[in-house]
């Protein structure tokens, strides 16, 4: 094994350490943890439960990774964490396992910037790519897709759903479903409109951001419930981008959406 383990990082045994990890000063790693090759736990870091952290991801002083659930109906039922690679896990971050009610399993993507302070419950279900800013809250069995950017001080209700490429701005709480590609701001959290920017640097095709704003529009302002708008248009639109947002609406969930104001 070619760790760089420093003496007073304690890891139980049972731990497996990928070749390349180095593990800083005061660590704790439970005996049930893998690590995939060269990640990295600053200092002062607190991995344990069922917890599998896959390569190149960075862990910062005072995370503390896979503990039990915040949740009453906990009972020490057998439950897991997956993080996947290159993820960036700041300073005080908390990341807890599921639970049997959720499925067992809190899964996090790859790719992913959870900046301090944040805390990711149980059974949620994170994409690649995503960015969750400092102080913010994601309760229980919520989904947040790929390419999703959540703003610093924000509040996910559990069970709420937010869609790829969605962007959630600052102090927002967030109490319902959030389309894909959707702009939300505000205290009590507004469907505001598209998230342009995010589209346009990812380089979304102009046909297909014309076609996502006309289906904004229709959500808004067509007539019929807003299931009915969203159905006319999964009928009606040939853009990709346009099916995959009514897909999302037209999908299972355990909550109402947040409607173009």
């Amino acid at each position: 094994m070619t760790a760089d383990i420093h003496p007073s990082a304690v890891i139980a045994e049972g731990a497996v350490i990928g070749d390349g990890c180095k593990i800083g000063p005061f660590c704790l790693v439970g005996s049930e943890v893998v690590l995939g090759d060269n990640v990295i736990l600053k200092s002062h870091v607190v991995i344990d439960g069922d917890t599998h952290i896959g390569p190149k991801t960075e862990v910062f002083p005072f995370a503390v990774i896979g503990e039990i659930p915040q949740d009453l109906k906990f009972g020490g039922e057998k439950t897991r964490l997956r993080i996947g690679a290159r993820n960036r896990i700041r300073e005080h971050v908390t990341m807890n396992t599921g639970t049997a009610g959720g499925g067992a399993e809190t899964r996090v993507g790859d790719d992913g910037l959870f900046m301090a302070g944040c805390h990711i419950a149980h059974d949620v279900q994170v994409g690649n790519r995503v960015i969750v800013v400092n102080s913010t809250a994601v309760a229980g069995h919520c989904v947040i897709e790929d390419d999703v950017i959540i703003g610093g001080l924000c509040g996910v209700h559990q069970w709420v759903r937010i869609g790829q490429g969605a962007i959630i701005g600052a102090l927002s709480m967030v109490t319902k479903d959030v389309v894909p590609h959707g702009l939300v701001q505000g205290p009590r959290a507004v469907l505001d409109g598209l998230n342009l920017v995010g589209l346009k640097r990812k380089g979304v095709d102009r046909a297909d951001i014309t076609a996502l704003r006309a289906a904004f529009q229709m959500l808004r302002d067509g007539e019929g419930t807003f299931q009915v708008r969203a159905q006319r248009l999964a009928e009606e639109s040939e853009s990709d981008y346009v099916q995959q947002m009514v897909g999302f609406i037209l999908g299972d969930t355990d909550r109402n959406f947040l409607t173009p104001g």
